[in-house]
């Protein structure tokens, strides 16, 4: 698509790998009143196509000389106007587009501020990427560094060894990372040793569950204090939690940020009330749109569909999304629940639960496991710390999990074969 004159409201498809130049090419247009939608340039056409005619991007910009010249033409970075129409993860159908819209002076410096004050960015910051800048979390992280008048840097792929060499070189303090990252980091530090961490001062992790063993050596290795959970959608940020927190109360994902209410219904559909800078549509969708949001006395308040509980100090508890509710011999299971219990399994390294279609009881309760563990112990297991519903009747055992690059799961693609065997029937 030729590049043409653009103006306030514009959407320009990002289809480049991340970069310095990258990250300075969105907030230019962020500062502009157009909106960039960052994607994965590693689509194939089909899938291009198929995404982009649902976003209706006035422009698409697919490679670095494009990215150059389009940046060149735009006035310098400041304040962003809004957020990046980034899309859904997908894992359940056609990606859609979360449109903010264009803010005004006040409400663009409120969305600034809220990042700033959670986070504690500042300008002697240096952000460490270690994900994709086409996804949410951290090209937030980026911006918001940039923003305070920081540092960033982007080693590239992500790699355990290119990753190392960045902290040892350019000792950052800031870094997001998924559960995945952290697993391939401290594997290679067991051969490699630890680098110096001490320059940190925070380091976030989301986008999945993480394991207990994990979350136990990130604060093992990391400066007191410095590590945190927090848990939110491409559609919003729902809470943060440093991982003290979690250890006094495991499984929480903590409470609500600042400026944020949460409240779960009777059937544990999460609901977050938002301020206005934070509100968003569906691009094209107004029925799903409408379907995400309703009235309450705090105000319009959203859901992405995750269940969980709330306790009384306010701390959430997630057990999954609805669309991935299992329904066995007409009982709910969660499969976050599951897998919170599993993973506590001596020898497992990794899980995931999933529904396999059963004559007998509608859907059956699969579990996906990498570790070295044997069927009997984890069937043992299960029945001494999950319900007869929840346990799983298969056991499939695998090398590693199907994952998306945020470390979200793909159960479409769970039931796809075994590398060690799978056993076991309704009972």
């Amino acid at each position: 698509m030729e590049q043409g004159a653009l103006t306030e409201g514009d959407r320009v498809a990002l289809l480049v790998p991340g970069s310095h130049a990258y990250l300075d090419l969105v907030h230019r247009l962020l500062t502009a009143g157009v909106f960039p939608i960052p994607l994965d340039p590693r689509l194939t056409t089909s899938e291009r196509a198929r995404i982009l005619a649902a976003l209706e991007p006035t422009l698409v910009v697919e490679d670095e000389v494009a990215l150059a010249r389009l940046a060149a033409g735009l006035p310098p970075p400041g304040l962003p106007r809004g957020r990046p129409m980034h899309c859904t993860s997908g894992t359940t159908g056609t990606p859609k587009g979360v449109w903010s819209g264009l803010l005004d002076p006040p409400a663009a410096a409120a969305l600034v501020a809220e990042e700033r004050d959670l986070w504690g960015f500042r300008a002697d910051d240096v952000n460490l990427v270690l994900s994709p800048l086409y996804h949410s979390a951290p090209l937030r992280f980026a911006l918001g560094t940039v923003l305070a008048g920081g540092r960033v840097v982007i080693p590239g792929p992500f790699d355990p060894e290119a990753v190392t060499a960045a902290i040892i070189a350019e000792r950052p303090t800031t870094m997001f990372c998924v559960p995945t990252h952290l697993q391939r980091l401290f594997a290679h530090w067991e051969d490699a040793g630890v680098p110096d961490l001490s320059s940190f001062r925070l380091v976030a992790h989301a986008g999945a569950p993480c394991p207990t063993d994990v979350k136990r050596r990130l604060v093992e290795v990391f400066p007191p204090g410095s590590t945190w959970e927090f848990y939110g959608s491409t559609e919003g940020q729902f809470t943060a939690c440093r991982s003290e927190e979690q250890e006094q109360r495991p499984g929480t994902v903590g409470r609500a940020r600042p400026g944020r209410l949460l409240a779960a219904d009777p059937d544990g559909t999460l609901w977050c009330v938002v301020p206005d800078f934070a509100r968003f549509t569906y691009y094209g969708d107004p029925d799903k749109t409408a379907a995400a949001w309703r009235t309450t006395p705090d105000g319009p308040a959203f859901t992405v569909g995750d269940h969980g509980r709330i306790d009384q100090d306010g701390y959430v508890f997630l057990d999954g999304r609805r669309e991935d509710l299992i329904i066995s011999g007409g009982v709910n299971v969660y499969p976050t629940e599951v897998e919170q219990v599993l993973g506590a399994c001596p020898g497992v390294t990794d899980v995931a639960v999933y529904a396999e279609a059963d004559a007998d009881w509608g859907q059956r309760v699969c579990a996906a496991v990498v570790g070295d563990v044997s069927e009997e112990t984890l069937a043992s297991y299960a029945r001494s710390h999950l319900a007869p519903p929840k346990r799983p009747k298969t056991w499939v055992f695998r090398e590693e999990l199907p994952r998306t690059l945020t470390g979200k799961v793909r159960r479409d693609e769970l039931s796809q074969g075994s590398s060690r065997g799978s056993s076991g029937s309704p009972a």
